[in-house]
């Protein structure tokens, strides 16, 4: 795998249209435009809990599962995260390149999490069923539960939100897996704030916040724990800082808190 610092900028590898268009309904494709799928690898102490991040830019933006590494380290817990993403793949993208079946092969894992595109139609939905479950014998044989990553629908179609969490929730629940309501942790804390700023300026990828917020649902799912109290600022093993301000890290961390215990599935 190679070293995270060789990752892909989730900016200017494709426009915001084509980002969309192949996100938007399950990413059912992609362009020549888009980043090689990549793997990174990012080690803290062995412990026994190593997970492996599959997705796309809306996993790798911000550095995704290095902030729950960092979490879990200001927890004083070991995690051990590695992933493979490309910009704008879906699971079939990953699935036809073979570098995930190859990286989930490389070694015994605890989770496997998988991230799609927003999967609000039929036949998105569809679609990201039938790649979980092509999945999931893979990632069982090496030893790991399924995880899937709700993520959100565009600022545009945020009417779509129950329709992303029933995609992702069905196809853990196919799969006997673990279901991550980080989506819904970003609307638990628009009822706080409507004014929390989750997305960033293209209006679908996370901000900082977004990443933040979805991190804490990730980490309260895997560790089995509520994730108040864990710092707002944090010192990732890429030597990034990521921050938020205290007060809103407070009410991420209470929104993450309710989404996990109404939707989350172990």
């Amino acid at each position: 795998m190679t070293n995270p610092s060789h990752r892909p900028s989730a900016a200017g590898a494709f426009s915001r249209l084509a980002l969309i268009v192949s996100l938007l309904f399950g990413c059912t494709g992609r362009s020549g435009a888009e980043a090689p799928a990549e793997a990174k690898t990012a080690s803290g102490e062995d412990t026994g809990m190593h997970v492996l991040f599959i997705g796309n830019s809306l996993t790798y933006s911000n550095d995704l599962p290095l902030i729950v590494q960092a979490m879990a380290k200001a927890a004083g817990k070991s995690l051990e995260v590695d992933s493979v993403t490309g910009g704008g793949y879906s699971l079939d993208d990953h699935w036809n390149d073979g570098g995930a079946q190859r990286a989930i092969a490389s070694r015994r894992w605890t989770y496997v999490i998988l991230q799609h595109g927003p999967s609000s139609l039929p036949e998105s939905r569809a679609e990201l069923r039938a790649a979980v479950k092509r999945f999931a014998p893979v990632i069982r044989k090496a030893g790991a539960k399924p995880a899937l990553f709700m993520v959100w629908p565009p600022a545009d179609r945020i009417s779509y939100f129950d329709d992303v969490r029933d995609a992702y929730a069905l196809a853990a629940a196919d799969v006997s897996g673990l279901f991550i309501p980080a989506g819904e942790a970003w609307r638990a804390a628009w009822r706080r704030d409507p004014q929390a700023p989750l997305y960033s300026g293209d209006d679908f990828h996370p901000s900082t916040a977004g990443s933040y917020a979805a991190a804490l649902s990730i980490y309260g799912m895997i560790f089995k724990t509520p994730p108040q109290g864990l710092p707002a600022r944090l010192q990732l093993s890429s030597g990034q800082v990521v921050q938020v301000p205290e007060a809103l890290a407070k009410l991420l961390q209470d929104a993450a808190t309710e989404a996990n215990q109404k939707y989350g599935k172990p």
